[in-house]
């Protein structure tokens, strides 16, 4: 006899018990969730350039469609406020948290779902605009940040990571109502893949999709037996040097979260101050790029106002050793795929 597991009450527990519990158990579900209407709100979306294929959305552990099926996965804090406070104190960010960002990565995945229900990747004029397919996906890209054969949609210059994301990002572009696409980027190289997509989707815009979602979609919240707190000790594994608080130890021994002396003053003004002199000498000692290390120095100063650290003006000098170490293994080796 199949064993029914017993219903939780756990919106009344507290945010440590409900870091014990087993994700299936949460019993989770997009109706009568705060995605119902952002899921609608796409397909009014699709509606509205004609394409009648929806494709289907379930609760996963991040958002994902899975290799070759057309079928979207949404992360499962998302369908809760108390889920998503937990993700926010655990990751210190929450993807998707908010209606637009959530609109974006649902736009993106959708990208992928059609791509893969018309097989539209086995197209000559796909893989001459996109490249091929069938490259590898790495875990890790070099991207170029100022190409304007790109579309600008996600952050990290995602569309440069593969020929399937290039045509993720550049859909979810020609998706978004009032863009205005052809007026931004008709100087842009990338301008012809948004053409080619708008004359795909004509095409294709009535038509049954060639394939469908034939099997359980992997990485189900509702098959998920890990705890919460297990699953959110692997997530910032895996993440590595890209989850947000990775370095927050070292920073913690730069600077000091106590207000102590008259000449303490907060580490994020003492970084903004001496932006530009590090900038300038860590790329010329080490030649890397002066973008990536830009955004490394902003990324610190950000986890420094988060943390409300305090220093001094001499703390410059640890910070620059530390901006410098952590540049030395971050960019000798290609930044992080998201997937």
């Amino acid at each position: 006899m199949k064993s029914v597991r017993k219903k939780i009450d756990w919106e009344a527990l507290s945010d440590e018990e409900l870091l014990q519990i087993k994700i299936r158990d949460f019993n989770l579900s997009i109706h009568e969730s705060p995605l119902e209407p952002l899921i609608e709100n796409l397909n009014n979306e699709l509606d509205a350039k004609g394409i009648t294929f929806h494709p289907p959305c379930y609760l996963a552990d991040e958002w994902l469609c899975p290799e070759g099926e057309p079928i979207i996965g949404i992360p499962f804090c998302l369908v809760h406020p108390r889920l998503r406070h937990i993700e926010q104190e655990m990751m210190l960010e929450v993807e998707g948290g908010t209606d637009a960002s959530c609109m974006r990565l649902l736009r993106h995945e959708t990208g992928h779902a059609l791509n893969y229900a018309y097989k539209l990747y086995k197209k000559t004029r796909w893989r001459e605009l996109f490249g091929p397919f069938s490259s590898k996906y790495s875990n890790s890209y070099y991207s170029q940040p100022y190409s304007k054969r790109f579309v600008i949609h996600l952050e990290d210059n995602y569309a440069q990571a593969h020929p399937d994301e290039d045509f993720a990002e550049t859909f979810a572009v020609w998706l978004t109502p009032n863009l205005c696409w052809e007026r931004k980027y008709r100087d842009w190289p990338a301008i012809k893949k948004l053409r080619y997509i708008d004359s795909l989707m004509k095409k294709y815009s009535n038509e049954a999709p060639q394939k469908t979602c034939q099997k359980k979609p992997p990485w189900s919240a509702s098959r998920m037996t890990s705890t919460l707190e297990a699953y959110y000790e692997r997530k910032r594994k895996i993440l590595g040097e890209e989850f947000k608080g990775f370095y927050d130890a070292n920073l913690m021994k730069v600077f000091s979260r106590q207000h102590d002396t008259p000449s303490s003053e907060r580490a994020s003004r003492i970084l903004r101050r001496h932006r530009r002199a590090l900038l300038n000498n860590i790329t010329k000692w080490t030649g890397h790029r002066k973008y990536d290390v830009y955004e490394l120095i902003n990324k610190l100063i950000r986890r420094c106002e988060a943390l409300e650290l305090y220093g001094k003006e001499e703390d410059i000098i640890g910070a620059a050793t530390l901006i410098t170490t952590i540049a030395g293994n971050k960019f000798n080796i290609p930044k992080s795929n998201r997937r």
